[in-house]
């Protein structure tokens, strides 16, 4: 396939090496020379199969909808837009393309997710519980899109929700921890990142999985499949 990747950073970086190491045709848009999406135009997305989005909450926004105007797949790993997930969602099934964004695209997060969803029971017998966050000092969005989705997650399994405590330190590529606390003992559920590659890996197999798809896709609720 022929991929448009917009972002340049660290994470972006790595999708677009990824994805060259899978045999795709890669190339690459940064910030600079796409302001306010002006570089996605119908000619320029003309020959692209999906463009994968690691750039930033302010950025992504006009990228979906230039993407979406144009009839182009698109996977979006940018975090920070979740009030406009309605908005999207229309325009996206209006379009009749095939899009797939989340908090994460870490396999091991989402089976993390699964994990913390069946945990939530105890907050149903006396347990209090917490969400920890940690990422590096250059992570624009506080609290993470990971903790975010945690923490809806619980509160869905469990109606109790619970608090998120950030943090921002040097060059950490992403520790999530559930703590679920009895006067019994404590229940710790922590996923630490070594590296950014599973987010990359991840985002890649999105593309290639909504090739030929035509719907609005949570990584979520498809990460086995791809």
């Amino acid at each position: 396939m022929k991929l448009l990747i917009l972002g340049r950073g660290k994470t972006g970086s790595l999708v677009a090496e990824v994805a060259s190491h899978c045999g795709h045709d890669v190339s690459t848009l940064g910030e600079r020379e796409n302001q306010n999406a002006a570089a996605l135009t119908p000619a320029s997305l003309r020959s692209i199969d999906a463009v994968i989005d690691f750039t930033t909450p302010g950025a992504v926004l006009q990228n979906i909808e230039s993407c979406v105007r144009t009839k182009t797949n698109m996977v979006v790993g940018t975090t920070g837009w979740s009030d406009d997930l309605p908005r999207v969602r229309q325009l996206v099934m209006e379009a009749g393309t095939g899009f797939v964004y989340g908090a994460n695209f870490s396999i091991g997060v989402n089976l993390f997710y699964d994990v913390a969803r069946t945990a939530a029971a105890a907050l149903k017998h006396q347990y209090s519980g917490q969400i920890f966050e940690r990422h590096h000092v250059h992570k624009k969005d506080a609290p993470s899109g990971t903790a975010a989705e945690l923490q809806r997650i619980v509160c869905e399994a469990s109606e109790a929700e619970l608090e998120i405590t950030s943090f921002r330190e040097g060059d950490v590529v992403g520790m999530h921890e559930v703590v679920l606390n009895s006067p019994n003992d404590t229940i710790y559920l922590c996923h630490d990142a070594k590296s950014r590659r599973g987010f990359a890996e991840g985002a890649v197999k999105a593309t290639e999985w909504v090739a030929g798809k035509a719907g609005f896709f949570d990584f979520r609720e498809i990460w086995r499949q791809v």
